[in-house]
């Protein structure tokens, strides 16, 4: 008699580290910017440049790539911009980590403060966590049908599975070019810009996948003009494709991590050879799992009618979707101008970033806790400091309704700001309202007796001689006609047959006859 086996393919964690990394320096203004009178505005990227792993660790280079919108020490305080980076090298004590290896990591800028020490000197402080992690695959072999001609009963058992059918990392480019409106200036330098991804949504069809959502894209220049005026621009811009995608089906369950890999832009001249159009080309890194969901009938016990029949099983591990939701909740505060700082005039750009303090796995779902970091960069009626930056973080506790989860689930939670508003009550406070969208994949993880082997034997003549050829069972609480067939060797449609039952159903009480070979 032979086997017959299904393959379910399942991803899991190998081995996962973590690690934060502080640094600090001073850094010189560059000789081609002007002298510090005000810092306004930073911000940072991390760039990974290499990541290798060697037994039980991994080695993590890279830097930190940070921007200074500041206001010059001149006569008309202009604002003005410079860049930098602070490198960093860092070995991650990793257990089961191997050479051959992908590693996966997930990088977040937790913090940064920049200072001025003087005109022409600015500290740089910034702490920098990476979570690194190895996926592995595996094939979890279930026996699914026996084939022989033995006579032999079979009992299957149906199982939910989410088995992983497409793992890939893939991109999507984005190409656009703006044309500044009329009464714009033309751009002579762009000081400061903010590019973000919003409301991005994906889609599966049948071979493909449909990517869609927004650019937020906003800068503040130098215009072209007496003066030299400084102006700013804000827009969004939708985008929308499909990626061409071997085996994707519309009914399977996606878990995609999206984000900017690579942006660039680039100031260019009009047909009138005016500098008012702006290119932009965002590439998107997209880390993609799809997963099958499926119920399968895999085989849970045999036993033989005139050889005896042993199942050898042993325990197999397998994993379905428990869930995936989207929550949403509303955040409204208020913040104030701090002492000393110049009154508001205008709002040029709001931006936010969430921070989490707490996942926690409650009865109800993903308890999510942490703050939304929000910061306005305004125009303001002081003509000695005519930009700043007001900021202020929004607490909230929110959990995210995932029905039957339990501490051995294994879940990934993306969140993300949508409409985000600030909006001046007065000259020293701002109204901000904000919603932050929460979107979990939550997946359950069981154990199930596999059979892995047969083993087919002669029965015991002993064991054999002493069933009768006739027997008038009575059921027990917890029988079923399985069992009593397996017990004294019949099928379980000659059971069923013989005393006309139309289920395999059986209650306590009930008389059953039991024929040893009867059909």
């Amino acid at each position: 008699m032979e086997l017959i086996r299904k393959n379910i393919h399942i991803d899991r964690t190998k081995c996962k580290a973590g690690t934060q990394i502080a640094m600090e320096d001073d850094i010189n203004i560059t000789d081609s910017r002007p002298d510090v009178y005000q810092l306004v505005q930073e911000q940072g990227e991390i760039i990974l440049d290499e990541i290798r792993a060697v037994s039980d660790h991994v080695y993590v280079k890279g830097k930190l790539r940070f921007t200074v919108l500041y206001l010059s020490d001149d006569d008309v305080r202009r604002p003005a911009s410079m860049e930098g980076s602070l490198p960093f090298e860092e070995q991650v004590y990793m257990e089961g980590v191997a050479p051959t290896d992908g590693i996966s990591v997930k990088k977040e800028l937790e913090d940064l403060s920049v200072g001025m020490i003087n005109s022409r000197k600015l500290s740089v402080q910034a702490l920098v966590s990476l979570n690194l992690y190895v996926e592995e695959l595996y094939d979890e072999e279930a026996a699914v049908e026996l084939a022989g001609s033995e006579p032999v009963e079979v009992c299957t058992k149906t199982v939910d599975l989410a088995s992983l059918a497409i793992q890939k990392k893939d991109i999507f480019r984005i190409r656009e070019e703006i044309e500044l409106p009329g009464g714009y200036p033309n751009i002579l330098e762009i000081f400061w810009m903010d590019c973000r991804l919003m409301d991005v949504q994906m889609g599966l069809m049948d071979g493909r996948l449909s990517v869609q959502g927004q650019i937020q894209l906003f800068f503040l220049y130098e215009g072209e003009g007496e003066g030299r005026p400084v102006a700013w621009y804000e827009t969004n811009l939708p985008f929308s494709g499909l990626l061409d995608c071997q085996g994707l089906k519309e009914r399977m369950a996606e878990d995609i991590v999206c984000g900017i890999g690579h942006k660039e832009v680039e100031v260019k001249a009009d047909s009138d050879g005016e500098e008012r159009l702006v290119s932009l080309e965002v590439v998107l890194d997209l880390d993609m799992k799809i997963y099958e969901e499926e119920q399968a009938e895999i085989l849970f016990d045999v036993y033989g009618v005139t050889k005896e029949i042993e199942a050898v099983s042993e325990m197999g591990k397998l994993k379905q979707l428990l869930m995936k939701n989207t929550g949403k909740s509303r955040l409204t505060s208020r913040f104030k101008v701090a002492d000393g700082l110049p009154q508001i005039q205008q709002i040029c750009h709001s931006e936010c970033s969430i921070q989490l303090a707490e996942v926690r796995i409650v009865e109800e779902g993903l308890r999510i806790t942490g703050a939304a970091a929000v910061r306005s960069l305004y125009a303001s009626m002081d003509e000695e400091i005519p930009y700043d930056s007001i900021a202020g973080t929004i607490p909230f506790s929110y959990v995210l309704e995932i029905p039957g989860i339990t501490p051995e689930c294994t879940y990934r939670l993306e969140t993300s700001p949508s409409e985000l508003t600030v909006t001046p009550v007065d000259a020293g406070e701002v109204d901000v309202k904000l919603t932050v969208t929460f979107c979990g994949i939550v997946f359950s993880h069981y154990e199930q007796p596999m059979i892995r082997d047969i083993r087919i034997s002669e029965p015991d003549p002993e064991k054999l001689a002493s069933l009768p050829g006739i027997v008038a069972y009575i059921a027990r609480e917890g029988d079923s006609l399985w069992d009593i067939g397996k017990k004294y060797y019949v099928p379980v449609s000659q059971i069923r047959e013989i005393n006309e039952l139309s289920t395999d159903e059986i209650r306590p009480g009930e008389k059953l006859l039991i024929v040893k070979g009867a059909i």
